[in-house]
């Protein structure tokens, strides 16, 4: 079942909003050619921090790469080949295929750690709005508006 949704009006009515739009688009394409390896949990573990677990059994902490690039968190998973030499499986249930799993991160959202342990990989993140970006008071006076101190510059003859 394949859904279109037209955006247009989106478009018409906002400005500097072409990331969400963008955005919308990815999901709703990745929504059916995405496929569900590995899985993973999505965990809200502060106003604003979360830790995202993939579920990476088999894999070995050098087997594994996390990186940041261009706000998109990146996870990528290969097994070295010479690992299987001389082993022969009856049965081979434990998916250790190569992967890569991408997460968008919306602005100002950081990457402050990640730890490998029982199978699972767990990345920590956290917003960090800058100084310059969070609201601020304005304390209001009840006194007259003083007129601003401008110094003229002399004109040189």
């Amino acid at each position: 079942m394949m859904r279109t949704f037209d955006l247009a009006p989106l478009y018409r009515a906002t400005v500097g909003f072409d990331q969400v739009a963008d955005l919308m688009d990815r999901v709703l394409a990745g929504e059916t050619t995405q496929n569900n390896y590995p899985p993973y949990n999505i965990e809200k573990t502060d106003e604003s921090a979360w830790r995202i677990s993939i579920a990476v059994a088999g894999f070995g902490a050098d087997d594994l790469a996390v990186e940041v690039r261009e706000n998109a968190l990146i996870v990528t998973a290969r097994k070295a080949e010479d690992d299987q030499e001389g082993r022969t499986f009856l049965h081979r249930g434990i998916a250790t295929r190569a992967f890569e799993r991408r997460f968008h991160l919306a602005d100002h959202v950081k990457v402050t750690g990640a730890s490998h342990l029982d199978g699972m990989l767990h990345i920590d993140l956290v917003r960090e709005v800058p100084e310059a970006l969070k609201p601020r008071r304005i304390e209001i006076s009840s006194q007259k508006p003083q007129d601003a101190n401008l110094i003229e510059e002399k004109s040189v003859n």
